[in-house]
């Protein structure tokens, strides 16, 4: 399998320093000679608006320093904002401009507002602008090695010039000359992708093919079935007959079972080419409606078990639950997966995403630890062998979950879905791997089907009667 080559841009070490307002005593004498100690002409908590190129815009925090403190020593270790640039948009980047056409550039833009995050009407932000920053970037340079673009102090505001340094002082004229600074640390650095895309949609039991560049190739197919809870509970019986602690997952997927609005039994088995089985999707919690209601609530989600063969016998290995959210702006798919720990029978997992994707116009469901890890001003995460951090492999709480993990595309309710699959190389070591991401899409892309309203009518590919027809 070969890998499709991304870029992840990171930024990090947000913090702000504001120029000392000084008071002036009223009357002659002094010549306008200033006294009094010096203040921050703002004391409302800030914050930063960061968008590279088009993509969406995320907002993070920048604390206020004293501007007495400057340099190394003033880093915040804090991670601010990622973005994923794909291979198509390296390409664009990287492609040879019309004549007498200027050269083309990403450009981080970074916007500094005081005030509390928020928004008005319009989508316009709610805080002062205090300035902003522009940060070009060579990505091309980036996908073949890790690039620092930016890491220390620089002005902002009207008045901002290049390199420019804080005036030393506190006199009248040089306070009045001076600018709010904002550090950031700004790098990219190459994360290649396996990118999987189905070629129907998952209850249509369609191929998986691997994307590379243009080539597309078939690496998985799928089977997707909708037994009965009776059926799905012997088959997990059987799967591993003298093992009393896998017992949990029957009765994982019995012990909330109950007459009424329900959607149950649906299950995705993913094999490789030669057609052995390698991962599976199983929904072992049926997605009910809330009492007095037609919907399935956060209260009392849906699950999915994500399973994978080990010595013959189907062994868990992550666990999604569902639910659909209300919200201003309309319903939602709300998840979290939780990555079952090794050597242990008990079904405890640790979370490693927790979101929600709009139902009407879908979205991307993510596993990202990135934000979890130090960031530190140079390419190696704080948790790594080579950080600095306070993570060490015995204490990151993730396994050998790190950095970016994978994403898939979930489309809204009512289209044609075909998941798109991406998966870092670092959590790949062999197909079955991939495969195991695989299923955890198929079963996010099914949830937005079992969320929906029960007051809605499913496809027949999802009822019973029509899985049997196909069995």
């Amino acid at each position: 399998m070969d890998p499709c080559p991304f870029v992840r841009v990171l930024v990090g070490n947000l913090a702000l320093k504001m120029p000392a307002a000084t008071h002036r005593r009223g009357g002659g004498g002094g010549g306008g000679a200033s006294s009094g100690a010096g203040v921050h002409p703002t004391t409302a908590p800030c914050y930063c608006r960061i968008r590279l190129n088009k993509l969406p815009y995320q907002t993070a925090s920048a604390p206020l320093l004293p501007p007495a403190e400057e340099g190394p020593a003033s880093c915040t270790g804090a991670f601010a904002a990622a973005f994923h640039v794909s291979k198509a948009d390296l390409d664009r980047a990287a492609a040879k401009p019309a004549l007498f056409a200027p050269r083309r550039t990403a450009r981080l833009k970074v916007a500094v507002y005081a005030g509390r995050r928020g928004s008005s009407c319009g989508g316009v932000s709610s805080g002062r602008l205090l300035g902003k920053v522009v940060v070009p970037l060579d990505l091309k340079a980036a996908a073949a090695k890790p690039v620092v673009f930016h890491s220390g102090w620089v002005a902002i505001g009207k008045r901002r010039g290049a390199g420019r340094k804080p005036a030393a002082g506190g006199g009248g004229a040089a306070a009045g000359n001076a600018h709010a600074q904002l550090n950031l640390t700004v790098r990219a650095e190459p994360d290649p992708r396996f990118v999987f895309e189905f070629d129907g949609e998952p209850e249509c039991s369609p191929q998986v093919l691997q994307v590379q560049g243009r080539m597309k190739q078939p690496m998985f197919t799928c089977k997707f079935s909708c037994r009965s809870n009776s059926d799905l509970r012997s088959r997990s019986v059987q799967s591993d007959p003298g093992n009393g602690g896998r017992n949990w997952l029957a009765k994982f997927g019995s012990e909330r079972e109950r007459m009424g609005k329900e959607r149950k039994g649906w299950s995705v088995t993913v094999h490789d080419l030669s057609g052995s089985p390698v991962a599976l999707a199983s929904m072992v919690t049926p997605f009910v409606a809330s009492p007095g209601t037609d919907r399935v609530s956060r209260s009392n989600p849906g699950g999915w078990l994500i399973l994978r063969p080990v010595d013959g016998t189907w062994t868990p290995w992550g666990r999604l639950e569902c639910w659909r959210e209300r919200g201003a702006a309309g319903d939602s798919l709300g998840y979290r997966f939780e990555l079952v720990p090794d050597h242990t029978n008990s079904g405890v997992g640790v979370c490693v995403a927790e979101s929600a994707v709009p139902a009407s116009k879908g979205g991307r469901f993510a596993i990202d630890l990135t934000a979890a890890q130090p960031f530190g001003r140079s390419g190696s995460p704080g948790c790594s062998p080579r950080g600095s951090g306070d993570f060490g492999h015995g204490l990151w709480p993730f396994g050998s979950f790190r950095g970016f993990v994978m994403s898939a595309a979930v489309q809204g309710e009512g289209r044609c879905s075909k998941p798109t699959v991406e998966v870092g190389v670092a959590h790949v070591g062999c197909a079955e791997d991939a495969a195991a991401f695989v299923a955890l899409a198929a079963a996010v892309d099914l949830s937005m089907d079992a969320c929906r309203l029960f007051s809605c009518k499913l496809r027949r590919e999802l009822s019973a009667s029509r899985a049997e027809l196909l069995r």
